[in-house]
């Protein structure tokens, strides 16, 4: 039997030890999954009616909402997102519920309102800096430039001393 041609064994072990390694390399390339926020249950959220329901019924429906509104507590906000990422990337958004619950002043369902991904919009900073108005100043002007204002006239320094 010639030294080149290996045993079945030995070929066995290398396909395994190769199988194992590739298996290894391509697990940092999955897709994670993630879910934030409320989980919707579309049985229970199409449950909700205006004029039949009250503030009550929607938390013993519902739950508590993820946020009340910012203005006045007379909107509840349930708000649901699922997001994909590969290795790592930024997460994005590949579903999103947001079931607005609208109150009267007497605490009864006005509307009950639905919206998706539609309003979800990508903001893209431009640069790494953020613009602001003022003075451009370099590094040695911020380090020394104070000296001698102390006590200088106008400077804020009691006039007589």
């Amino acid at each position: 039997m010639p030294n080149s041609i290996l045993s079945f064994p030995a070929r066995r072990t290398r396909l395994v030890v190769l199988g194992l390694a590739v298996a290894i390399a391509t697990s940092g390339c999955a897709q994670l999954k993630g879910r934030q926020g409320y989980v919707v249950d579309p049985l229970l959220t199409e449950a909700i009616t205006p004029g039949v329901d009250n503030r009550e019924s929607v938390e013993k429906t519902l739950g508590r909402p993820t946020f009340v509104g910012q203005f006045s507590n007379n909107e509840y906000y349930y708000v649901s997102r699922e997001t994909r990422q590969l290795a790592f990337a930024k997460p994005r958004p590949v579903e999103q519920q947001v079931l607005r619950v609208r109150f009267d002043a007497a605490g009864n369902v006005a509307a009950v309102d639905r919206t998706g991904l539609e309003l979800v919009s990508k903001i893209s900073p431009e640069g790494d800096k953020t613009p602001t108005l003022g003075r451009h100043r370099s590094f040695f002007e911020d380090i020394f430039g104070n000296i001698g204002a102390v006590g200088a006239p106008g400077a804020g320094a009691p006039a007589g001393r």
